[in-house]
């Protein structure tokens, strides 16, 4: 049988996320350009069909001043790596200058990015993540289209999930690109906790589908036995974010589900009621899990996440190594000291190598705080543009939903805490689930 074109192009697109994950995220410099690439030639022949041309035309028209600081952010990405001559960053970054003085530098010119060429990998990644977007709202723009989206990500998340799940079973042992922690189930990607909050993003989208299927769709087989498998999707996600034992994750994922719940309750909608129970039921079984296979102390564990992490801003004793509140404190300092321009993105790592010498091999690539490392990757230039892009981008639609709330609040604490929003996927998601409206119609779709 013949598949229709817009499936086939989803069916694709899709499964260039699915790559994505497989790849610890798109973390990678080199699976960053693949990316670019692919996501590049995919939009190429995309808008060579007229409908999606049409679609495209269409963004562009309604979101100008947004797309356009968009490009200017890009543009000012691409700024901070081409070489300036070195008496030009004695304006543009005077912190920059003395350290290319102290370091004893002999060329002409180089660029106000401390890692030019994570710069530039990190130019493609915010080029590929508006191609995306793009493709993604000419693509996914109606209700069954959307529902389709939350399936399959929520599915993807099962399938990550059972993959770290299994590992961490059998001792996680390393496995072809699957570089596991052995104390932690991680499944495909190296972190834990930018793992758990992918699970979360995931599970997210399974509780939206069950939340609004019913009221856009008829009832009939195919959809009574989708709501089952996203309800065993669900507990698989449950499972493997519990074995993440991250602190953020797990405080994440419980929040949400309290979250759900008490809107739940309030609304008291009939339509609502089977998913009250599911949310129960999950609760339910991770307390169970959490607190009977792997004892109370890591159920209490989570509930003290925010005072754990305000320990970490408390001075420390240690010499060999920087806490992350330490670290994040770091960022807000030198930050101030590249408040216009910043210092490039990618360029936090150098940074830590040159004000810590003494570290030896302990040393972070990220300030454990998206939002300190953001400002000074970016200066108040560069954030300033992304961030009026993103409010221009959410006026021109219904933004205020519960649905961006939840998001906001997940983003909030990321931003703040972890430096998960700085992985490809991560940001993706976020984007991608943030830019979903559904369509204001009274009518079932079949």
């Amino acid at each position: 049988m013949l598949i229709k074109k817009n499936k086939l192009y989803q069916y694709i697109f899709l499964l260039i996320i699915t790559l994505m994950v497989i790849f610890n995220g798109g973390n990678n410099n080199l699976y960053i350009q693949f990316n670019f690439i692919i996501i590049s030639i995919f939009f190429l022949l995309f808008i060579r069909e007229k409908n999606y041309s049409a679609h495209v035309r269409e963004i562009f028209s309604k979101n100008k001043i947004a797309i356009l600081l968009y490009s200017l952010f890009i543009s000012f990405l691409l700024f901070q790596t081409i070489p300036l001559p070195i008496e030009w960053l004695n304006f543009l970054s005077p912190e920059k200058y003395n350290i290319l003085n102290e370091l004893e530098f002999k060329e002409n010119f180089s660029s106000i990015s401390l890692s030019p060429i994570n710069s530039f990998f990190s130019l493609l990644n915010y080029s590929s993540i508006f191609l995306y977007l793009i493709i993604f709202k000419s693509l996914f723009y109606r209700n069954k289209d959307i529902f389709k989206f939350y399936y399959f990500l929520v599915f993807l998340g099962a399938f990550a999930a059972s993959v770290a799940i299994y590992f961490y079973l059998i001792g996680n042992p390393d496995f072809w690109i699957l570089k596991n922690n052995g104390s932690s189930a991680t499944g495909f990607f190296i972190n834990r906790t930018v793992f758990s909050c992918f699970l979360t993003l995931c599970f997210f989208s399974g509780i939206e589908y069950l939340k609004i299927i019913d009221h856009y769709q008829k009832n009939n087989t195919n959809n009574f036995f989708n709501k089952i498998y996203v309800r065993l999707f669900l507990l698989l996600i449950t499972i493997a974010i519990i074995t993440t034992f991250s602190r953020l994750g797990n405080f994440l994922f419980i929040s949400l589900i309290i979250i759900y719940i008490s809107q739940a309750l309030y609304k008291n909608d009939k339509k609502n009621r089977f998913l009250l129970i599911t949310l129960i039921l999950i609760v339910l079984f991770d307390v169970l899990v959490l607190g009977f296979y792997f004892g109370s102390e890591k159920l209490l564990q989570r509930y003290s996440f925010l005072q754990n992490e305000i320990n970490e801003y408390l001075p420390s004793s240690g010499e060999a190594s920087l806490s992350r509140g330490e670290i994040a404190k770091f960022a807000f300092v030198e930050f101030k000291k590249f408040i216009f321009f910043g210092y490039g993105g990618g360029g936090f790592e150098s940074l830590l190598k040159i004000n810590f010498q003494n570290l030896s091999t302990l040393f972070a690539t990220h300030a454990h705080s998206d939002i300190m490392e953001f400002l000074g990757e970016f200066g108040l230039v560069g954030f300033t543009l992304i961030t009026l892009s993103f409010l221009f981008s959410c006026a021109n639609k219904n933004y205020f939903s519960f649905k961006n709330f939840l998001l906001c609040y997940l983003l909030i604490f990321i931003l703040i805490f972890d430096f998960s929003f700085h992985i490809p996927i991560i940001q993706l998601l976020f984007v991608l689930l943030l830019s979903i409206s559904y369509e204001r119609s009274n009518n079932l779709e079949i």
